[in-house]
């Protein structure tokens, strides 16, 4: 792991269930989610303590002529207001660092899981996919994170609150006590259509802009027989289709907002409607009915929490099933026959008339594999190499090893020349050199090429054969290629028949 990692070791992941796996991500810092509970109950107890101190004046303050009363009390009130806003504080950083740990913890785990997985991922899962799971499930599941800290705190403010009401008036208790569950089964249904028709969005938003990479990447195709009316047609069809998912989301997101808002406020204003019923009849006294209006006030907080929480959690079980779908997949999964022998710290070529079963046997390796396919980003040249930081001279020492001097010399500003995406305005052999510099930049500790050097002539092959093993030197290195060059440098050679049998020539070089 890198030396730049959140985690040297973010942990093995428990992927028996969704459930599992936000459980082992609060296991993982428990002690911070500790401490986030700690700060939330304290912080939502404490709102509970200035309708309490506000009552008190009122009571032995105003009604009892008390002047010194009245100070003490308004002096306690702003000293809680003060700790409150401390504990907030504490709150609020402490949760930031519980979902920022559990979201970048679940990115590591998929990224160390996906590149052990090697070219196996490639098939089962499409680059969307993968960075929707790293930017948006990992925000979710990190968000649900948030019931562990004030949602804790919340459950305790409205039992602590419930039992303050107990003493004033039970009926006003089991109101209060009644309502909230209420409002969660009028709230839940609604929850779970929004989040169905926003998964229907996403999948419909996915194929749209997979469509519409398709259509820029193949236009000079479509140019050329004619097809670009069609393709727009369709795109036009499906670009209306996602818009009216789109309203659909919006619509049903507008119910969940307005019962979010709405029915806490209705349920407030039953509550102020009994208690002022009450005190009319003189059930209870007017700073008890005012002390119950500032309670259930209060406890919108907690019960905004408990409404977030439960839009929060089934999402992140969702996002969490799609994480451990990718930790479940396994190199097996990819390709048949047996798994390609590799030698650490040599340089191995792979040898077959099949080329399918060359790839499949190496992309079943765990390590970074280098294609010809492999996408190259629009933007300088230097950032579509330099995917991480990387200093000038180890930025020249890979441009070298990959004989492309003269690529980047005959660009007119060198490494800050603009490239297209999949470096269409320079040739194959250009490309073909360019991603190589990006995979000896990458440093893996096994690299895999796939026919890196196919497009390249003679002479150019020969001084990238030579400069790749010398850079390479100590460190593990496949390479599928039939050429002479490559057998002429490997230290080791692995010939595969079509039957996916392997034999192995090994030489001292």
């Amino acid at each position: 792991m890198s030396r730049h990692a959140p985690h040297d070791d973010p942990g093995t992941p428990d992927t028996r269930s969704p459930w599992r796996y936000l459980w082992w991500l609060v296991e993982m810092q428990r002690w911070r989610v500790l401490a986030g509970a700690c700060w939330g109950s304290l912080w939502m107890c404490g709102l509970i303590l200035p309708p309490y101190l506000i009552a008190r004046a009122i009571e032995e303050g105003l009604r009892g002529g008390s002047r010194t009363a009245l100070v003490w009390w308004c002096v306690a009130l702003v000293v809680v207001a003060g700790v409150l806003a401390l504990l907030g504080v504490a709150r609020h950083r402490t949760m930031t660092l519980v979902r920022t740990d559990a979201s970048l913890r679940t990115a590591q785990v998929v990224v160390r899981h996906v590149t052990a997985l090697g070219g196996v991922v490639r098939r089962r899962l499409s680059t969307g996919e993968l960075t929707y799971l790293q930017n948006g499930d990992t925000a979710r599941i990190a968000h649900a994170l948030t019931s562990t800290g004030p949602g804790v705190g919340a459950v305790i403010a409205y039992a602590v609150t419930a039992v303050l009401l107990v003493r004033i008036s039970v009926l006003v208790a089991v109101v209060v006590l009644l309502g909230v569950p209420v409002l969660a089964l009028v709230t839940g249904p609604v929850m779970r259509r929004l989040h169905a028709v926003e998964a229907g969005y996403r999948h419909s938003q996915g194929e749209l802009t997979s469509r519409a990479g398709d259509i820029v990447a193949g236009l000079r195709v479509l140019s050329g027989i004619g097809g670009k009316p069609a393709f727009e047609e369709r795109f036009r069809a499906m670009s209306r289709a996602v818009l009216k998912d789109g309203y659909r989301v919006s619509g049903w997101l507008s119910w969940v907002q307005a019962l979010t808002w709405g029915l806490p406020s209705l349920f407030l204003a039953v509550v102020t409607w009994i208690v002022a019923r009450m005190a009319v009849t003189g059930a209870i006294t007017v700073p008890e009915m005012l002390a119950v209006y500032l309670y259930v006030t209060t406890l919108i907080v907690p019960v905004s929490f408990f409404m977030e929480g439960a839009d929060a959690i089934p999402r992140a079980l969702v996002s969490a099933r799609r994480v451990i779908d990718v930790l479940r997949l396994r190199p097996e999964a990819g390709a048949a026959g047996e798994p390609l022998a590799v030698q650490d710290g040599v340089l191995t070529v792979v040898v077959s008339a099949n080329s399918t079963l060359a790839r499949d046997a190496v992309e079943r390796l765990p390590g970074v594999v280098a294609d010809n396919d492999d996408y190259l980003f629009r933007g300088t040249v230097r950032e579509a190499v330099s995917v991480a930081e990387h200093d000038e001279i180890d930025l020249e020492q890979a441009v070298w090893a990959a004989a492309a001097v003269d690529v980047v010399e005959a660009l007119p500003d060198g490494l800050d020349s603009r490239l297209e995406a999949q470096g269409r305005n320079v040739s194959g052999g250009q490309r073909q050199r360019l991603r190589l510099v990006r995979a000896l930049l990458s440093e893996p500790d096994l690299l895999v090429l796939v026919e890196p050097t196919s497009a390249l002539d003679t002479v150019t092959e020969a001084a990238v054969v030579k400069r790749v093993k010398e850079a390479r030197f100590g460190r593990t290195t496949v390479v599928v290629s039939s050429s002479p060059l490559w057998v002429g440098q490997a230290d080791r050679v692995v010939h595969l028949d079509p039957s996916g049998v392997q034999g192995e020539l090994e030489e001292s070089r």
